[in-house]
């Protein structure tokens, strides 16, 4: 099994730590007799470029700087984890990076999020929510790529094939001891680098915090190779009115999380995973002797917008 020390980060990233919280709950609402459960911390790898992000960067970082680029380019909304780790990481590399912001209005007061992009040297250009839509329309990006000769362009999400890539590495840190692996799901890339790279007999799980999510079954079969299209289900019914929305239900869940595991939830993922995953075990979905592992996909500095509201 890998360790956290196998993952090719630059010196000044790595953080030292054990990525694992694998200890049972007992004193947690989630658990349950019969179970057992644990987290894979990916959230620690690094303040900034941290969870699922750096896996989903790595290789697209590399592919950039071998083919040349200055610069790399991808896209996002006004509280995009993505964009805040690219930028990160693309300092990091010494590669520009821009992002492109869905909406004309978020460029009236920059959310803290873009506003740390900005900090951290990110070219930021906010774009209509036309435009945005064609995002992956290969004209489009023919057009992007003339106006910005020397960028590399990277799918919102990093989704493609090297971000598939780097996520299916993710894998290796999970030991095929745990029956199902819990993750959030926001573009799939994830999901299918997980399904990919875990062991066939593992059943991986999908939380989709945003209406309507069933719709990505298809364009996760699409990206999963022949002998791991099984043992796979997404969830979303678990998002609290939609991506990036919360309630007061899902605020008071990540304070108690917090004070019964110590383990900060981010409030656009894992908090909405984690509920979700609560609400599986109290219907008995998991059957007796399941182990459970659930992915902490980072993504804290989203936080900031619920933060008077947080215990932590």
């Amino acid at each position: 099994m890998a360790t956290i020390n196998d993952i090719p980060l630059p010196e000044q990233l790595i953080q030292p730590f054990d990525p694992f919280a694998l200890d049972p709950c007992s004193e947690s609402s989630l658990y349950r007799e019969g179970l057992s459960w644990g987290f894979l911390r990916l959230d620690l790898i690094h303040p900034a470029v941290s969870g699922n992000k750096w896996f989903k960067l790595k290789h697209n970082l590399r592919y950039a700087i071998d083919k040349g680029c200055k610069s790399v380019l991808t896209f996002g909304g006004a509280y995009s984890n993505h964009l805040h780790a690219t930028a990160a990481a693309a300092r990091e590399y010494g590669l520009k990076a821009i992002g492109l912001v869905r909406g004309m209005s978020a460029s009236v007061n920059l959310t803290p999020t873009l506003a740390t992009c900005k900090e951290l040297g990110m070219d930021i250009v906010f774009i209509a929510r036309e435009e945005y839509s064609r995002k992956d329309d290969i004209e489009y990006l023919r057009q992007l790529k003339e106006r910005y000769p020397d960028s590399f362009i990277i799918p919102e999400g990093g989704a493609n094939e090297q971000g598939r890539a780097g996520a299916e590495e993710i894998a290796a840190f999970i030991p095929s001891s745990y029956s199902h692996v819990c993750v959030s799901v926001g573009t799939g890339t994830t999901f299918v680098g997980l399904r990919n790279g875990l062991h066939h007999s593992q059943s991986l799980l999908g939380f989709v915090p945003l209406r309507g999510g069933s719709y990505l079954k298809s364009h996760i079969r699409n990206h999963l190779y022949h002998d791991k299209d099984n043992h796979w289900i997404l969830f979303d019914d678990y998002h609290f009115g939609g991506f990036g929305r919360s309630t007061d239900q899902l605020i008071d869940f990540m304070n108690s999380f917090f004070s019964q595991t110590s383990i900060p939830l981010d409030v656009v993922y894992t908090s909405k995973m984690m509920f979700g995953i609560g609400e599986l075990l109290r219907s008995s979905f998991f059957p007796s002797g399941s182990r459970i592992l659930c992915v902490h996909t980072g993504g804290l500095q989203g936080n900031v917008s619920v933060k008077d509201k947080l215990a932590f």
